[in-house]
């Protein structure tokens, strides 16, 4: 036995199990679990095992979800909602409150379990994940009270699929489930194949407190069963997990009309200054990548250093790696735990393999693995080449990468060299240095001298290929709502564009019959050549140039060039709006007559100098929130712009339509590609003169006219593209939002709509024109 003297001189921990007997006992009380659908267990089906990661002993059995599962889940989730959403919100408010209150109760319990069923330290679940999870409830409790008052005319989106990833499998339970009940939804959720145990200790609680059945529907089972739900008639898909389903399900959603939200993979800069207190960021790779086994999608997996601090910061990390204790996931003095699955550290090993082939080095821990269970020793990997697999690929283990910078703009550049943009984390001790890597880096969470902060009063979520959508905060409370539509209206018959004018049929009068293209602040002769443009009474109105794939691609490198329009203040912007609008109120008379002359509203130019006010009035004034999370941290909710945005106008309302849509757009800072009405394109080119005569920068807008699906189909296709608007038809739209998984980017599918009355301006346009960045910076003691 060893004696306290010896203890003093090794330093050396002894063993601290936690207590798993209970949790043990209530496993082999249940042994088979069912689904929780409509407010009880089903008798358990055809099952799989669910195994103890740090051991690889057999814990349960759950249920495979078929269709008719998750069809009677929904069937349930739909009967129960209307119920659910004409309670007061004070009503919801008080279940969300009871759910938080027994999760408390059971604190300990869910801790244990979760550590059994993911592998990851007691700590981390004791600490962290489920004080988290009784937070959002509280915080959601909070927002159900106050609904009506913070989001009027709001209404809940109806029934939501919720699919959840096995990371942090009670915290993303609660990071979906808390906002959906607030808000009046009901929810059917689907947990992580390899973790669903927390989740049907859930279910039992949800049952407990009398939760009204069929408002929480849990099915368990694997990737078949969450393409059931994806394909299930649910109002709303919530996602967390891989980029390629993410993909998969924006594909399978597309022209669905369910709202989506995508939570997705990233590569995560961890981005360390010479100034930084080195100790402080070694601890933050701890936390960051190594505590939790590098299982988190936002873990700062690619560590970027000044290159004066390297060697100095290297040695700290080598010799804190080497102090790092691995083993019993139970046992509080554990830092590193277990792999979730076989399989993924099969992925690890892999990915690490494949590193070392292209020329990284892995400095590793020396410690001895357990002879059970599925471990990984943590590490970092230097040497690594930009393209090398292991700084392109999420490898979603212990393992980062170290690459050393020399200038800002070096470090900004390798930061931002991912496809992916979900989080960053950023060492140094000068605030200002700080908040202008912040700005610049594209990720939509950034944590300053800090990393892996989560609170339910922030919201968290990406940009590029990690997602869209936000959860958490309001950002995320409004992900849950929606707001009533205008009512449809027709669309205008499109223009034809025919290769030779018909016999006896004369170009109207006034009409410039050689109008161009307009990329960069300048007119172009389009690739695509012209085609006679004719409306509906066969009149002749011109030639209406036909842009086509090259055209955009152009336009879209025009638009990337202007990136200063984004960094300009509100006020600049609003000035350029302004002025647009005073230019052509000075030609309304010319507008209204041309309008006029091909068929169309002449009301439609003084709607439309009226939106250029509204939008320049809005530049300055939509602007960001301070969150009130965690202590001694003040997080900013920055709303920005996307970049260059594809904007599909619709047919009717060739002036105001167009104004309507590329309007919100730049005064929040984005460069668009715009393509016109297709019915009356010269309304969108008489405005070329407008635009270079108001100080608006070159390709700031840029003009494509032709045929609108087949432009939007190209623009929804561009990986240069962060976001695209369409309006037009049902199919249009489920073709753009389909086309778009390429890169992810952000859609938005209208139908065409009464552009003179409600609902054709407002602030859902500029939150749809913007993206939020939420940063954490420290504040007080």
């Amino acid at each position: 036995m060893a004696l306290v003297k010896d203890i003093l001189e090794t330093m050396e921990y002894g063993p601290a199990p936690e207590a798993a007997a209970e949790v043990l006992a209530w496993l082999k009380a249940r042994r088979r679990f069912g689904h929780f659908i409509d407010g009880g267990f089903t008798a358990a089906g055809k099952t799989f095992a669910i195994d103890n990661p740090a051991t690889g002993e057999n814990l349960a059995e759950v249920t495979q979800g078929t269709a008719a599962d998750v069809a009677a889940a929904v069937a349930a989730a739909r009967a129960a909602q209307p119920a659910w959403a004409a309670l007061p919100g004070h009503e919801r408010a008080k279940w969300l409150y009871a759910l938080a209150r027994h999760v408390q109760k059971r604190d300990r319990f869910l801790a244990v379990l979760e550590v059994l069923d993911n592998g990851k330290p007691i700590r981390e679940a004791r600490d962290i994940d489920v004080p988290l999870v009784s937070r959002h409830f509280y915080h959601h409790a909070g927002w159900a009270e106050m609904l009506a008052d913070e989001f009027p005319d709001a209404v809940p989106v109806g029934v939501c699929g919720q699919i959840i990833p096995w990371n942090f499998p009670l915290l993303m339970l609660a990071w979906k489930i808390a906002p959906a009940l607030a808000a009046g939804n009901t929810v059917v959720l689907k947990p992580a194949e390899y973790t669903p145990l927390s989740a049907l200790a859930f279910a039992e609680i949800c049952a407990e407190v009398g939760l009204p059945p069929g408002v929480v529907n849990i099915v368990t089972g694997d990737g078949e069963t969450g393409a059931a739900l994806v394909a299930a008639p649910v109002d709303k898909i919530a996602f967390t997990g891989s980029t390629e389903v993410g993909r998969i399900i924006r594909r399978a959603t597309a022209g669905t009309g369910k709202k989506l939200t995508l939570e997705l993979g990233g590569k995560s800069p961890f981005i360390v200054f010479a100034d930084a207190d080195l100790d402080a960021a070694v601890e933050g790779v701890v936390d960051a990548i190594w505590f939790n086994q590098g299982q988190v999608c936002c873990a700062g997996s690619r560590i970027l250093v000044a290159e004066a601090a390297e060697a100095d910061f290297t040695a700290r990390l080598t010799a804190r790696l080497g102090k790092l204790r691995l083993g019993d996931p139970l046992d509080k003095c554990t830092d590193i735990g277990a792999i979730v699955h076989p399989v993924q550290l099969a992925r690890i090993r892999d990915l690490v393999a494949q590193g070392q082939a292209a020329g990284a080095q892995l400095v590793q821990a020396e410690c001895q693995l357990p002879a059970k269970g599925s471990f990984f020793a943590p590490g970092f990997m230097t040497g690594v080449h930009p393209a090398n697999p292991v700084a392109v690929e999420e490898i979603f283990g212990p393992v980062a990468t170290l690459t050393s910078f020399r200038t800002l703009d070096e470090a900004v550049e390798l930061a931002n060299n991912t496809r992916y943009g979900l989080a960053a984390s950023i060492w140094t001790e000068n605030i200002s240095l700080a908040l202008d890597i912040a700005a610049r880096v594209k990720a939509g969470v950034i944590w300053v001298n800090a990393t892996n902060l989560f609170d339910a009063g922030a919201g968290f979520g990406g940009m590029r290929e990690s997602g869209f959508g936000r959860e958490g905060g309001r950002e995320g409370m409004a992900e849950y709502l929606k707001l009533p539509e205008p009512k449809p209206q027709p669309e205008a018959a499109p223009t034809r564009l025919d290769a030779a004018p018909l016999p006896g049929t004369p170009a109207a009068p006034g009409i410039d019959r050689t109008a161009k293209i307009y990329i960069g602040g300048a007119q172009k002769r389009p690739d695509g050549g012209y085609s006679y443009a004719v409306n509906a009474g066969s009149t002749h109105l011109g030639l209406a140039p036909l842009g086509n794939r090259k055209d955009i691609r152009n336009a879209v490198e025009a638009a990337h060039k202007a990136a200063g329009w984004g960094k300009a203040t509100g006020h600049n912007r609003a000035q350029v709006l302004y002025f647009i609008a005073e230019n052509l109120s000075a030609r309304a008379a010319e507008f209204a007559a041309r309008l006029a002359s091909a068929g169309g509203d002449a009301a439609e130019v003084e709607a439309s100098i009226r939106r250029l006010f509204y939008y320049a009035a809005q530049a300055d004034k939509f602007d960001g929130a301070v969150h009130a999370t965690k202590s001694a941290h003040v997080t900013l909710a920055m709303p920005e712009p996307f970049g260059v945005m594809g904007i599909a106008c619709p047919n009717a309302a060739p002036l105001l339509g167009f104004v309507s849509l590329v309007a919100p757009a730049i005064a929040m800072g984005n460069r668009v590609v715009a393509i016109p009405a297709q019915s009356m394109p010269f309304a969108a080119t008489d405005l070329y003169q407008v635009f270079d005569t108001s100080d608006l920068p070159g390709g700031v807008v840029n003009i494509i006219t032709g045929a609108r699906d087949e432009l939007a189909k190209t623009l929804a296709q561009h990986d240069d593209v962060a976001a695209m608007w369409y309006c037009g038809s049902a199919e249009g739209g489920a073709m753009v939002e389909a086309e778009s998984a390429g890169n992810l980017k952000a859609t938005w599918t209208l139908r065409n709509r009464d552009w003179q009355g409600p609902g054709a301006q407002g602030p859902r346009f500029l939150a749809r024109a913007t993206q939020v960045k939420n940063i954490w910076v420290p504040y007080g003691e």
